[in-house]
């Protein structure tokens, strides 16, 4: 560890707290409704999409009904993109001549796309046609990032409305998410990696001889439109197999910084509408110090175990950081900062290789995930579901008090807590079950890379990657197979609408109660006592959850390490 690596991750942490501020205002006009700059121009399309949609901008609807709109939409989401993919291969933008998708890798890409996953079982630019990147995955890349947004900002109406029914409508969020906030930034972004040296092109893949007179395939395309959405919308899912660590994706260090950045920057900005929605940004700036707390604790965990090594290469005289699956031009901090934004958020992106990490700096991504991708998380979904470990924590404040528990002025009583429980344990159940059958069955086995607890690791990364919504892998483990394919789309649905659901019930719950006025007795949510509350509800339901399954994997193959073991 170095005072330049430290210098290079207080230089992430200082924009992105710079940036919170403006664009969570901007988010927040677009949202309420209100004219913005773009307004001139977007409007008219606005209106002219509501139309289409047989809403308006002045309906509202019952959670219910917000969440039967959200589900239809990502049914048909699904089953367009599926049929896409099942006849890439004679439909047209296919200069490469990709064959059809198979049925199980088409099923389980169609779920990872809708669900903000993207996970990959196949190599980008070996299987996906160009339109089948544009018109199918991309696409998904926005709406998916936008009924993420929606489902976050329905939640926060339900706590800053005194009392009502409606908890908005999901058309006209969806469509603001992507037309006022998504689409404009994407724009700019790609421009700049354009710029930066990422191709975009519908050109054909470049045929080159390399000095010893071999024939090398080049593959392009267009990779800067997609990279923008897969991190800003916290997607992940690369043009390339190689994601962000091959160089047409991320060239250099100031590519990296802005992808970072993206990763973050609308989940961190939703804190800050929060907290102007309710009437106070103290509020707002609890919840992200909260998530900086432990966003802080992982990257400081992976810089010192990558920096620090391997014992057993030191044995060996081989003294240094382990640089091992790192790219030269990124090195050890920013390959280690990368992989904590990346897992804390729901992006799934890499630019090193997490299974070749040291044990305990391959805890942290794993824990990440495990937490629910709290820590900023991903697109409106890192927000909506700190909410539900607010609510826990909350209840669990009103209990040693003896008071009833309630957050700015809502009662949380019986049926919060049982959503919010329900789905908390959603994703456990979806990690651990998968994980379990997996690890016994034979034929699953036999995709594993590595054997021992290395080897467990990249099972119930994979398990853990789909549930959290996250995409990215351990590395290893061969994925494109029935079985990985079926169980890991069905694992992504479920840690995607298990908890979307719930989330939107509390919604309309909370939307429903007036509003109490403060007294002597209230819990202060905007301070330090909040936050540590808060941190310390997150880590236990965590720990307490995971901790056995985790000592299963990196923490034996730590202490393995340290008695000279390598697997």
């Amino acid at each position: 560890m170095t005072l330049n690596g430290w210098l290079q991750i207080l230089v992430f942490c200082g924009i992105l707290i710079v940036l919170v501020k403006p664009l969570g205002a901007y988010m927040t006009r677009v949202f309420s409704g209100e004219r913005t700059l773009l307004s001139p121009v977007l409007v008219p399309i606005e209106r002219g999409l509501y139309t289409l949609a047989g809403t308006s901008e002045r309906e509202e609807h019952h959670w219910t009904t917000y969440a039967f709109a959200l589900l239809m939409f990502n049914l048909a989401g699904t089953l367009v993109l599926y049929f896409l993919l099942r006849l890439q291969d004679v439909l047209p933008l296919n200069p490469a001549g990709m064959p059809a998708v198979g049925p199980d890798l088409s099923f389980n890409t169609a779920i990872s796309f809708v669900a903000n996953t993207n996970w990959q079982s196949y190599g980008g630019e070996s299987t996906m046609s160009y339109l089948s990147q544009m018109a199918g995955l991309a696409v998904q890349n926005f709406v998916s990032a936008a009924t993420g947004m929606a489902i976050a900002i329905g939640l926060i109406r339900a706590f800053s409305r005194a009392s009502g029914k409606a908890i908005g409508n999901f058309w006209v969020d969806m469509t603001r998410a992507v037309l006022y906030i998504l689409l404009p930034i994407c724009i700019v972004l790609t421009l700049v990696y354009v710029w930066l040296g990422v191709p975009q092109t519908f050109g054909p893949y470049i045929e080159a001889t390399t000095l010893e007179g071999v024939k090398q395939t080049i593959a392009v395309g267009p990779v800067a439109s997609q990279l923008a959405i897969k991190m800003l919308g916290t997607n992940g899912g690369g043009f390339f197999n190689a994601n962000s660590a091959h160089p047409f994706e991320n060239p250099d260090n100031i590519s990296n910084m802005i992808q970072m950045l993206s990763i973050f920057a609308i989940g961190a900005a939703f804190t800050n509408v929060f907290g102007r929605m309710v009437g106070n940004q103290r509020q707002g700036w609890a919840i992200l110090g909260a998530m900086g707390i432990l966003f802080i604790i992982g990257v400081t965990v992976v810089y010192w175990a990558e920096a620090s090594g391997n014992p057993i290469m030191h044995a060996m005289g081989l003294s240094g950081g382990n640089m091992e699956g790192k790219e030269v031009r990124f090195g050890i901090v920013m390959s280690s900062l990368f992989a904590v934004i990346t897992t804390a958020a729901s992006c799934g992106a890499v630019n090193a290789m997490h299974g070749s990490f040291t044990a305990l700096g391959g805890l942290i991504p794993l824990i990440n995930m495990q937490l629910g991708e709290v820590i900023v998380g991903g697109v409106g979904a890192g927000f909506y579901g700190i909410v539900l470990f607010i609510i826990i924590a909350i209840f669990v404040a009103g209990l040693m008090v003896g008071r009833t528990p309630e957050y700015l002025g809502k009662k949380i009583e019986a049926k919060e807590m049982k959503m919010a429980v329900l789905a908390i344990l959603c994703l456990p159940l979806a990690m651990l079950v998968f994980t379990a059958i997996s690890s016994v069955m034979p034929s699953a086995v036999a995709s594993v890379g590595t054997g021992g607890p290395h080897g467990f690791s990249e099972i119930i990364y994979a398990y853990t990657s789909a549930a959290a919504n996250n995409g990215s892998a351990f590395g290893g483990l061969t994925a494109n197979t029935p079985w990985y394919n079926i169980t890991l789309g069905l694992g992504m649905l479920m840690g995607r609408f298990l908890v979307i659901i719930p989330a939107l019930a509390i919604a309309g719950s909370l939307i429903a109660k007036k509003t109490v006025p403060a007294s002597v007795g209230t819990f202060p949510t905007d301070g330090g006592l909040f936050v540590g509350l808060l941190v310390g509800t997150i880590l236990i339901v965590g720990g307490l959850t995971f901790f056995p399954a985790l000592a299963l994997g990196p923490i034996v193959e730590h202490l393995a390490m340290i008695a000279g073991q390598a697997f």
